[in-house]
């Protein structure tokens, strides 16, 4: 059967298109290479978070980084641990910090780990949870003041966020979010001075 102009031409125009959107697909590529217990910020314990709390990626190529978000986690530095371990907890900051100043990671920074409830600001941000309870003041320890401003500098360094309170914020703030901490309790201003005297020093 003989085919038509029309046929042609409609035939050739799905042909270019189907070209245009395959040359247009991301490529896929390998992931960063990465070794099992390989910490970003020294002197922190690893503490793997299970793999559905957290998503792979190739931070900062794929998503830049431009925020930390401050948590605390309405209970201890080991019941924190155990809840990002349990794939049905479906959440986990990158970060742990104790009331003494311990600081566990949990997930590595190049991944997005599942700690704001919004997608967004998973992508663009690194979580650092903090032991303790928002409606208590004594949680909130000079040791853990001092060690998580030094751990946020460092961040901050890395991936050269402005040490403010745009870019550093707390849980409550996250579009969407229905979680109040760090809570009333949390020192912004004294905390955003240790970040930048540990960034300075």
């Amino acid at each position: 059967m003989a085919t038509s102009r029309r046929g042609l031409l409609i035939g050739g125009a799905v042909v270019t298109l189907g070209t245009i959107g395959y040359l247009n697909r991301p490529l896929a590529r390998p992931h960063k290479p990465r070794k099992a217990g390989e910490l970003d910020y020294a002197g922190a314990q690893w503490v793997a978070a299970d793999p559905a709390n957290w998503r792979m990626a190739d931070r900062p190529d794929d998503y830049a980084v431009d925020r930390v978000v401050i948590h605390v986690v309405q209970g201890g530095f080991t019941s924190a641990l155990k809840a990002f371990q349990d794939p049905g907890h479906q959440a986990a900051a990158h970060y742990v910090v104790r009331k003494d100043g311990h600081i566990a990671q949990t997930v590595r920074e190049l991944d997005v780990a599942f700690h704001s409830g919004n997608r967004k600001y998973n992508e663009r941000s690194v979580g650092i949870e903090h032991e303790g309870f928002v409606e208590e003041a004594a949680s909130f320890t000079d040791a853990m003041y001092v060690s998580s401003a030094r751990l946020t500098a460092a961040i901050c360094a890395r991936y050269r966020i402005p040490v403010d309170r745009t870019h550093i914020v707390g849980h409550v703030e996250v579009p969407g979010t229905d979680h109040t901490d760090p809570g009333p309790h949390w020192d912004w201003a004294r905390y955003i001075a240790l970040v930048g005297t540990a960034g300075r020093a």
